[in-house]
């Protein structure tokens, strides 16, 4: 069952994106209907609910699953030598899984998801320095608004598919290169 966790990163995947384009088909990326738009899909979209709550409990699943085949090829040894390459690259999109979810929490832009990203926003400026730049530009200025929406919303569905994408061919081709 552990060699087959790559595998079930891929199939999370498609069923991430396969539920996230028809989430999109309905949602408003906008402060004044992100709400209500998540709230219609939910009530009024026929099996609105389920595609939801799939990408919603896909997304914990996927990201626990990647998290479980990186401990198990750390465990088996796999990362050393000649995978060290591979291993890295593993690394990457495990935290481009962990963007993924983080971006999208935000995106039914309720209480919950407001002040978390809030609280996960603040979290750079203890870092000297840098750490009050790095803030504003996750958030497009000193506090969470309709620009960070636009910033997570674009993350999430234009950005971090394509680097996700592009590791997993590197980390294919990796595998098929030194082998498993």
């Amino acid at each position: 069952i552990f060699s087959t966790l790559g595998f079930l990163t891929l199939i999370a995947f498609c069923v991430q994106a396969l539920t996230g384009i028809l989430l999109l088909l309905y949602y408003i990326p906008h402060p004044d209907h992100a709400f209500s738009s998540v709230q219609d899909i939910m009530t009024k979209v026929p099996y609105g609910w389920l595609f939801r709550e799939m990408h919603t409990v896909g997304s914990n699943l996927m990201i626990t699953i990647v998290l479980l085949h990186m401990v198990t090829v750390f465990l088996m040894g796999n990362y050393k030598r000649p995978r060290e390459l591979t291993w890295l690259v593993g690394g990457l999109a495990l935290i481009i899984t962990m963007t993924f979810g983080y971006s999208g929490h935000l995106l039914p832009w309720s209480q919950l998801s407001y002040w978390s990203t809030t609280v996960v926003t603040s979290m750079p400026t203890a870092f000297p320095l840098v750490g009050d730049t790095i803030a504003q530009i996750l958030r497009g200025g000193d506090h969470i608004t309709g620009t960070t929406l636009s910033r997570f919303f674009e993350l999430h569905i234009a950005i971090l598919p394509l680097l996700f994408l592009t590791l997993m061919g590197v980390h294919l081709f990796l595998i098929y290169r030194t082998g498993i």
